[in-house]
């Protein structure tokens, strides 16, 4: 079988710099729960490395990468750090990561280009908004008063709301009608959306962007759940779909 080819990007542990031993050592790492996620249908995970760095040696491009595979998953994990978008942090805690940020922007802006389909999970979906232009609620309690509790972070991945799907979408076309059973493990989210993207899904509570897609000829969409942790005995939604609406259009791209 002719397997698809599918980067995840890496989340990034930075040094702490109070370590005599490699005290510049960066590690680079992705979740299990998503590469198996990408393995349920017979994509082949491949993490794509940070191309930077002080360590880094060769003439390897991202590009390269982008050509190779046949799509992306962004993956989840740290804040965004606020420069992307133009603000300052509003707490230290907020700081984000900005060399995994400006990595993860040129894997979007490289598949983009080599016509390969995106889709971000949580923090993916965060990203792929400020990418395009977009900016984020820093912190979803402070800056949106009545919001409910998105993360907590003693339940993490047991911690569910709703989603309602957005009629005329292709979501709502891929999942079936009306409102569904998430987790929910972010405390940042969509402030503005990025021109060019629609809304999917709102959280009914209190409006938060929950899933964005492309309207133009790229395939980008993003959910702000986690479905890869998503198991049908605790009543969340089945989001197979999703993966195989992702996976058709990595296959469309190789073909073309």
């Amino acid at each position: 079988m002719d397997r698809l080819k599918i980067g995840i990007s890496a989340c990034f542990f930075h040094p702490d710099g109070e370590r005599q031993a490699a005290p510049s050592k960066t590690l680079l790492w992705i979740e299990q729960s998503t590469a198996h996620w990408v393995m349920s249908e017979g994509a082949l995970p491949v993490m794509v490395p940070s191309l930077n760095g002080a360590t880094f040696r060769g003439d390897i491009t991202v590009r390269e990468y982008a050509q190779w595979l046949d799509g992306l998953v962004m993956h989840g994990g740290a804040d965004v750090w606020p420069g992307t978008y133009g603000e300052q942090p509003l707490r230290p805690e907020w700081r984000g990561d900005r060399i995994r940020d400006e990595n993860d922007i040129a894997l979007v802006q490289a598949f983009r280009a080599a016509g390969k389909p995106v889709f971000g999970i949580c923090r993916g979906l965060q990203l792929i908004n400020v990418a395009h232009g977009g900016t984020l609620y820093q912190d979803i309690s402070t800056q949106k008063p009545g919001a409910r509790r998105h993360r907590d972070a003693e339940a993490y991945d047991l911690n569910f709301h709703e989603v309602d799907l957005l009629p005329r979408t292709r979501l709502a076309q891929l999942l079936p009608p009306g409102r569904h059973k998430v987790n929910s493990v972010h405390h940042q989210g969509v402030k503005d959306l990025a021109p060019a993207f629609v809304v999917e899904a709102v959280s009914p509570d209190d409006g938060v962007i929950e899933a964005i897609r492309h309207t133009g000829d790229a395939w980008v969409a993003a959910v702000q759940w986690h479905p890869e942790f998503h198991r049908p005995e605790l009543g969340v939604i089945d989001d197979t779909p999703l993966l195989r609406d992702f996976l058709e259009a990595a296959r469309a791209a190789r073909c073309a």
